[in-house]
C-alpha cells in the first residue's frame, strides 16, 4: 500500500467503531487500535503495530486520537 494520503480514522459511530480508511479505500470498522493495526497488515503494511498506529504522522485522527472509542 503506498502512503501518497493519510490513514484517516474516523470518530466513533453509534457502535463505538471507527472507519478506518486509507487511500481513498475503506479498510473496515475497529473497536480497538489493534483491529487498525490488522486492518493495515492486511493492505500490506507489514511491520506496524499498535505503538506505531498510536505514533505515526501518517495516521489522522478524527474525533479523537487512539484512546478515544465512545465507550
Amino acid at each position: 500500500m503506498a502512503a501518497a494520503q493519510p490513514i484517516v480514522i474516523y470518530p466513533p459511530a453509534g457502535d463505538n467503531g471507527r472507519r478506518v480508511r486509507a487511500n481513498d479505500q475503506f479498510l473496515g470498522m475497529a473497536y480497538g487500535v489493534l483491529d487498525i493495526v490488522e486492518f493495515l497488515r492486511l493492505a500490506g503494511l507489514e511491520d506496524v503495530d499498535d505503538d506505531w498506529v498510536r505514533e505515526s504522522s501518517l495516521i489522522e485522527w478524527r474525533g479523537g486520537g487512539p484512546e478515544e472509542w465512545g465507550h
